[in-house]
């Protein structure tokens, strides 16, 4: 991994609530990243396990909208070998100043030329579930990013704006901004936009209420990003938010008896004490038998 952050970059992080970053990953990644992109995308899993959330797949998905799939590190070691690095959960933590960070869900985003936009929200507000409720997300663009592309936009300083509840349509609105605009004017704020523009294996770090989304693939080239989402290593389920719901999919893996997230699906990257979740280095070097 190539981001380390430095005393400057975490200044710029808590006054614009986002960092973008030249190089998060190196040119040679992303070719496998690439191959793993389509194969999860045509249901081909190599691990033998089906990621948490399949929202698009080849001959069935609506090829207009942006395609997602959430938790492909499980599917994938190619995916694995990024999401579930030390390497970058230490530059994470570092820079939001956590003693520990742990993946919460991964996003796999593919947006073909053509396809509509995503709408504008803050992460942390569909994400009560657990406490600490910090959130970090590290996007990272795995083919070449421009404004025409549909590339990821975030609003200056939004992050310190007033939290919002969820609102508007998420895969392909009419009006993409319409809930920041909508609560930038009930707040008297003057939104101020940002478009990360980088090359392939570069990408941003943004915190977890800064207001963003993205466009329209105006480009005739399809724009692909693997998203991390982040909590701190500390964090549990947090049972005075249940009966708003933690959703089908992230309450099964609640345990009876304590709050305490489980490691097999949280696990931690790195933590300042040298420890993170013991499985991993085995997971990600596992070889299938050959018959």
């Amino acid at each position: 991994m190539l981001f380390k952050p430095t005393n400057n970059n975490k200044q710029d992080f808590d006054q614009q609530g986002f960092l973008v970053i030249d190089k998060i990953l190196p040119a040679e990644q992303l070719l496998p990243l690439h191959q793993a992109f389509d194969d999860v995308f045509n249901g081909v899993f190599e691990t033998g396990v089906t990621p948490d959330e399949v929202n698009w797949q080849h001959g069935s998905g609506d090829p207009s909208l942006t395609r997602q799939v959430c938790n492909g590190w499980k599917a994938n070691r190619s995916i694995a070998q990024v999401v579930l690095s030390e390497d970058l959960g230490r530059s994470v933590a570092q820079l939001a100043g956590w003693p520990g960070v742990r993946i919460m869900i991964d996003n796999l985003l593919s947006k073909p030329a053509g396809a509509r936009s995503l709408g504008y929200h803050q992460d942390s507000a569909y994400l009560s579930w657990f406490t600490p409720s910090d959130l970090i997300s590290c996007w990272i663009a795995l083919d070449d990013t421009k404004q025409a592309g549909g590339t990821l936009e975030f609003v200056i300083g939004s992050h310190k704006w007033r939290k919002s509840i969820p609102s508007g349509e998420f895969h392909g609105p009419d009006n993409y901004r319409e809930p920041m605009q909508y609560a930038a004017q009930s707040q008297g704020e003057e939104p101020q936009i940002k478009y990360v523009e980088v090359e392939a294996g570069g990408g941003s770090v943004h915190h977890g209420w800064t207001w963003h989304g993205s466009g329209a693939n105006e480009s005739a080239r399809p724009r692909r990003a693997l998203v991390l989402h982040l909590m701190r290593c500390d964090a549990e389920y947090d049972p005075t938010q249940f009966a708003q719901g933690i959703g089908p999919t992230y309450s099964r893996y609640k345990h009876l008896a304590d709050n305490q997230l489980d490691e097999n699906y949280f696990p931690i990257l790195w933590h300042e004490n040298g420890s993170r979740t013991k499985a991993l280095d085995d997971y990600l070097t596992f070889s299938a038998p050959k018959c």
